[in-house]
Parts: C-alpha cells; sequence; structure tokens
C-alpha cells in the first residue's frame, strides 16, 4: 500500500514538473491566491472590529466600515483574478505540452507496440486521459493553492486569536487524513477502471464507423449494440461507485468538522468568557468559515486521484522505447544490392518463426518475386527490409551494409513501399500523392507521378482535379482508385528500391494492364520486392521465389520453375485453371 502512494505522489510530482517552464506565471498565481486567501481572516477581523465599535459609545470610525468592506470586496476579486487566470496560462500551456510530446511519441513507438494495443485505447489516451490530467494540473491545483493558502489563513487567525481552543482542529487532523487516505486509494481504483471502459467504448466505436459496411453486410449490428451496452453499463456502475463515494466523503468530512466546531464552540463559551463580543463572534466567524476551503480540498482530492490515474497511463507511454534507432551509416541514394543471408525471424509471442533461413540476393535493378500461399512469409520478408521489426539472427544488406547499423531515416529514404491495405488521408488528391517529406514536389512532377501510376485517367475527370477532398481513407474513391493513388506516390518518392506488397490486387483487369505497363518501365532502374498472389503479374520477374512456411522452397524465372514442375507450376496451373473457368 505504502509502494502504490509512494507511486502516486511521485506520478503526481513528474506532472507537475511540467510547471518548470512556467514557473514565473505559477508563481503570480500564487501571490494572486495569497491576496485573495488573506481576505478571509479580514473578513472575520473585520466583523470582530465592527461589533467591538458598535458596542463602544463614541463607535470611532464607524463611517470607514462600508468602505472597509468594499475594499476587502476589491480586493479579493483582484486577488482571484490574478490567481485563477495565470494559473489558467500554466495549465493549458501544461496540457498542450502533454497532449503534443504522446502524439509526438506515437510516432516514434515501433511497429510491435500497435500490434499489441488497440487503438481505441490509444485514442482515449489522447483525449479523455489528457482531460483528467487537465483537471489534476487545473481546477484541482487551482483549489489545491487557493483554498489551501485560506484554510492556512484562517487557521493562523484562530490560534493567533486563541491558541488552546485552535487545538481541536489539531485533534481531528489524525481523522480527516486516515479518511482522504482511504478515499484517494479507492478513487484511483475505480478511475483506473472508468478509464478503461473509456477506451473499450471508443475502441468499439472506431471499429464500427471504420467497418460498418461489413456490420451491414453480415448482419452484425445487434452484436455491436450488445458490445457497447455491455462496455456503456459497466462505464455506468463504475462511474455511479465513484459518485457514491464522493457522496458518501463529503458528509463525512462535514460531520467530522461539525462535531468538531460544536465542541469548539462549547468550549469557547467557557474559554472566552473574559472576551469582548467582537472577538468571541470573530474568533466563531473564522472557524465556520474553515469547513469550507476544507471541503473544496477534499473535492480536489477526487480531481487529483483521477488524474494521477490518466497521467500514469500516459507516462507508460511515454517511457515506451521509440524504435531502436542505433545505427550510424547514411547515405544519400544506394545503388540498391540487396541481400539476404542466413535470415530466420520469429514474432514476439509466436510459437513458430515466420523466417526460417532466408538467403538470396538482388543485383540493383533486379525484380525479384514472392509468392505463395498466405502465411508463408512473404509480407514479413517486406517489413523486415523496411525496419518495422528487427532481426536478430542472419544478415539483411543493402550494397553491402548491414540495415541495422543504417540511420532509420536514411534507410527508409531508400525504400518505396505500397501495400495491399492502402492508407490515404482526408486530404486531397495532390496532398495524399506528395505526402510528409514529398511535401516540396512540384505540381508537374506530382501529375507525372499519376500518369505514370495511370491515375490521371480518373483524376482528370474530377472537378477539382488534384485538389479533390477524397475523404477519410480515401473513402470516395474506388480500391483500384485507391490503389493507383498508392502506387503514384511511391513513384514520386523515386527510391531505388521499390516494395510492392499486392499493390495490384485491387485493380480491375484494364487498370492492372496499364499499371503493369508502368512498372516495367520504373522497375527497370530500381531494385523491386513484388509479393503478389496474381502469377499473371510476375512472370517476367528476375527471380521468382516460391516460399512456404518460412521458407523459400523454389527459386528461379518463370520459365525454369514451370519445367521444374514443382510447386510453382501447381500454383500457376491452379490460378490457369479458375482463370478458364471464370471466361468459361
Amino acid at each position: 500500500m505504502k509502494k502504490k502512494s509512494k507511486a502516486s505522489v511521485q506520478i503526481y510530482k513528474r506532472l507537475l514538473s511540467y510547471l518548470r517552464p512556467h514557473r514565473g506565471l505559477f508563481a503570480i498565481s500564487v501571490v494572486g491566491f495569497l491576496i485573495y486567501s488573506t481576505t478571509q481572516p479580514l473578513f472575520a477581523a473585520m466583523i470582530k472590529h465592527i461589533i467591538d465599535t458598535l458596542q463602544a459609545e463614541s463607535r470611532e470610525g464607524m463611517y470607514y466600515l462600508p468602505l472597509l468592506f468594499s475594499g476587502l470586496i476589491v480586493v479579493r476579486g483582484f486577488g482571484a483574478y490574478i490567481g485563477n487566470y495565470f494559473l489558467a496560462k500554466v495549465s493549458t500551456n501544461v496540457v498542450h505540452a502533454l497532449r503534443c510530446q504522446i502524439f509526438d511519441q506515437y510516432t516514434r513507438l515501433p511497429t510491435a507496440y500497435f500490434d499489441a494495443n488497440n487503438s481505441g485505447y490509444m485514442i482515449s489516451r489522447i483525449t479523455n486521459n489528457v482531460g483528467e490530467v487537465t483537471k489534476a494540473t487545473t481546477d484541482a491545483l487551482r483549489t489545491f493553492v487557493r483554498e489551501g493558502l485560506t484554510a492556512v489563513g484562517l487557521l493562523a487567525y484562530l490560534f493567533y486569536m486563541n491558541w488552546m481552543l485552535s487545538m481541536v482542529f489539531v485533534g481531528i487532523t489524525p481523522i480527516i487524513v486516515l479518511l482522504v487516505n482511504y478515499v484517494s486509494k479507492r478513487l484511483r481504483m475505480l478511475s483506473k477502471k472508468i478509464q478503461g471502459s473509456i477506451g473499450d467504448m471508443t475502441h468499439i466505436t472506431s471499429e464500427l464507423v471504420g467497418g460498418h459496411r461489413v456490420v451491414r453486410s453480415y448482419g452484425g449490428e445487434d452484436y455491436e449494440r450488445r458490445r457497447f451496452l455491455e462496455s456503456s453499463l459497466f462505464n455506468r456502475r463504475q462511474t455511479l461507485k465513484l459518485a457514491t463515494t464522493l457522496a458518501i466523503h463529503n458528509p463525512i468530512m462535514q460531520l467530522i468538522i461539525a462535531i468538531a466546531l460544536s465542541f469548539l464552540m462549547y468550549m469557547a463559551l467557557f474559554f472566552m468568557k473574559k472576551s469582548s463580543v467582537g472577538e468571541f463572534v470573530g474568533y466563531l466567524t473564522a472557524a465556520f468559515l474553515l469547513p469550507r476551503p476544507i471541503r473544496q480540498l477534499s473535492d480536489a482530492n477526487g480531481d487529483i486521484q483521477k488524474g494521477i490515474v490518466a497521467a500514469e497511463s500516459l507516462f507508460d507511454i511515454l517511457d515506451e522505447p521509440g524504435e531502436l534507432d542505433e545505427g550510424t551509416f547514411r547515405v544519400e541514394r544506394c545503388k540498391g544490392a540487396l541481400e539476404f543471408k542466413n535470415l530466420s525471424f520469429q514474432y514476439a509471442g509466436a510459437n513458430e518463426p515466420a523466417l526460417i533461413d532466408i538467403n538470396f540476393k538482388a543485383e540493383p535493378g533486379q525484380t525479384i518475386a514472392l509468392v505463395g500461399a498466405s502465411g508463408g512469409g512473404k509480407s514479413t520478408l517486406a517489413n523486415l527490409v523496411s525496419r518495422f521489426y528487427t532481426h536478430e539472427k542472419g544478415e539483411i544488406l543493402l550494397d553491402g551494409v548491414e540495415i541495422n547499423t543504417y540511420q532509420l531515416a536514411s534507410l527508409r529514404k531508400q525504400l518505396a513501399l505500397v501495400n495491399q491495405q492502402v492508407t490515404l488521408f482526408n486530404d486531397t488528391i495532390a496532398n495524399n500523392i506528395a505526402y510528409g517529406a514529398l511535401a516540396t514536389a512540384s505540381r508537374n512532377e506530382i501529375t507525372a507521378a499519376a500518369t505514370d501510376a495511370y491515375a490521371m485517367e480518373f483524376i482528370s475527370k474530377l472537378d477539382l482535379g488534384l485538389d479533390t477532398e477524397i475523404g477519410e481513407n480515401g473513402v470516395k474513391l474506388s480500391g483500384g482508385q485507391r490503389q493507383r493513388l498508392a502506387l503514384a506516390r511511391a513513384l514520386l518518392k523515386d527510391a531505388p528500391i521499390l516494395i510492392l506488397d499486392e499493390a495490384t490486387s485491387a485493380l480491375d483487369t484494364e487498370s492492372e494492364r496499364f499499371i503493369q505497363a508502368a512498372l516495367q518501365k520504373v522497375m527497370s532502374n530500381r531494385t523491386t520486392l513484388v509479393i503478389a498472389h496474381r502469377l499473371s503479374t510476375i512472370e517476367s520477374a528476375d527471380m521468382i521465389l516460391v516460399m512456404d512456411h518460412g521458407r523459400i522452397v523454389e527459386r528461379g524465372s518463370h520459365r525454369e520453375l514451370i519445367e521444374k514442375n514443382g510447386a510453382y507450376a501447381r500454383l500457376h496451373q491452379m490460378q490457369f485453371k479458375d482463370h478458364y473457368e471464370q471466361n468459361d
């Protein structure tokens, strides 16, 4: 328990460390709250002064009392404004910095992290969790500073007036500490469950939005509604438990303070007999002003605990190691010689290796085709070349240099990748082709790349042409059109190595014929790895590798493999038969 408590303190300290760059603004806000908090005991002192003045025969200075009261209100308002405004500036800066850090970290995390964590939780962390952190660094921190200083000021006034009577509050402190400690632990536990359920709901919703066509086609509406209902009901139960904890906590806290105040009032009747009426009323006024800041501090503790849980999940992400990039070798443009030596690879948590003893070499400008049944290891091989995963057994050499010794950015500059699952962005066609590091490309270069990918055929028919917005992941385009844009992006990059992972699978026969002609042109001066199920698209490859269960079982040209009458010949015969039956 102590370790958990200590961990919570460390997490909140780390969260507050984000205040350091803004400590000047924070200091100004503290000064503002200090001004605000001093007005509370001054109100009690003023009531004492008013009563004593009214009881005096001369009533000297009576006419200045309204002015003094108005002055206190003005000072109080000024202090509150300074404190709230500058603390708001600090807290929004902190949340902005934290949110940007999380997003920046997402851009650095390895592919394996994205494989292991669902998108719903990752989105929830940067939206909901950052929101909870906001409360911990804005409302809660404001309350702790303002109400904490107010409580200290009132207690100081009480001890100044009568320290013996004020020891009553010292007596109830251990009880309050125990209560707050218990509630804090429960709030952290419930907050963790609530944040997990919000991640579940975000994940289910994102799956429905992204796959609504499949959901409707297969009648999955009831199943998805049931999934979301269960997740939402769990969230509701945990949120209700949290609200109940807070709802019970506050009255208990108030009861303890009320008992203390009643006892204090009873004691004051005995121990303040010699005090003036003004002193007696002023003392009790300060005592009765104390429960409010204590209640506010108790409420703020709830936000702090929720913020700690949220911050913990954010810091877990920030502490994740990024993509391994220990390489120092850099090259502006490689020749494109790609060699695999005794390469084996197994995914973390997998029972069997994905690749076993892979050996082959692609000379600059050669086209190597990888074929075979699904799960054979073809895409894994492409992912290793891009260093989305790091291999440990064997070597992958680019121009004779092991790719792990390349600086990651320099290595990926040499590669252009086109996947079967095309990723497009909610932007214009031009910006999707000239994406990222390609953003400096001229309009003519973009048009040329689109033309080579046979994309201008449909782009030119659009009202806005290259400036057409294509929707989320290119939803306004057909599968073939999206694939052609991805190919145009790869062509615009003009990298010495081209990796085509089922790049022509979504194309109709006419589009494929044009793209095959374009690919023959662009492949002539770059090394190309082609992963294909359609064997008709790779018959002209310099070498064809047939893969099965992570091994290369056959290699050679199309003619050599057909003559060998082995695994490739059987695949080719099956596809030829299917094609014949479809056209029959």
